[in-house]
């Protein structure tokens, strides 16, 4: 079943409880269903936090800088392949993260709770974020909501950094940082990091957590620069991949 109608056609997302779940119970006005909630146990139940997650958070972030962008809102639906006849449930979800009473920090929070700190599938929610952010530039205020975001959700200063990196260049030794090794690392280094991150980026085990397959393309842009960023530190030097 595909996420958005697993998501709005059986109010799952109410048997998450917590801040997600209420959002969920808001936006689509309706009682669990006790029985579909059973089956959606895992890894739909994961999906669908990780859904509910990633729209109450842009929605929050679109905040961030005291200005919601359109634009934002579009790249979301482009980003997570919103199917035009769920695009209305959708941006309902959004507005009322915007309005809720429930801050950020409860999202992030129970996010971190339900996928597991620091996982690969939080990574994915995290890119996401940073994704949307750089569509109409990244105001000082958002990097400052995602880096706490990343550190309520359990990622170190340094895995946060290596995100940003992907996305926002941070001068000559942007490639190293994106894979996480110090400028001038020893060509074994270099090769024996780039290989990590492709086995620990592999869309498969994102989706084995709790990536929706809807959201591959995020998967699939932080392989680009992950390869760039490869790419660039063995040009001419001959490190085989």
């Amino acid at each position: 079943m595909a996420i958005w109608a697993l998501l709005m056609g059986s109010a799952v997302g109410l048997a998450l409880g917590g801040p997600l779940g209420a959002l969920a119970g808001a936006a689509l006005g309706a009682a669990v269903d006790r029985a579909i909630a059973v089956r959606a146990a895992n890894p739909e139940r994961r999906q669908v936090a990780f859904t509910i997650a990633a729209i109450a958070l842009a929605a929050k972030m679109a905040q961030a800088d005291g200005h919601a962008s359109e634009r934002e809102a579009q790249a979301f639906e482009r980003l997570f392949e919103v199917p035009p006849d769920e695009q209305d449930n959708m941006r309902r979800f959004y507005r009322l993260a915007r309005q809720s009473v429930d801050g950020y920090e409860a999202y992030a929070r129970q996010a971190a709770s339900l996928l597991g700190a620091a996982s690969p599938v939080l990574e994915d929610l995290l890119e996401a974020l940073m994704m949307i952010a750089t569509v109409d530039g990244v105001h000082p205020a958002e990097l400052d909501y995602l880096a706490r975001v990343a550190e309520l959700m359990g990622f170190t200063s340094a895995q946060w950094e290596a995100i940003r990196a992907r996305h926002i260049p941070l001068e000559p030794d942007n490639p190293w940082m994106v894979l996480g090794l110090p400028p001038g690392a020893p060509e074994a280094d270099i090769r024996a990091a780039y290989r990590r991150l492709v086995r620990e980026h592999h869309p498969d085990r994102h989706m084995a957590q709790g990536t929706p397959p809807e959201f591959i393309k995020v998967a699939e842009a932080r392989m680009a620069t992950i390869n760039a960023a490869y790419a660039a530190l063995t040009k001419g030097v001959g490190v085989a991949s």
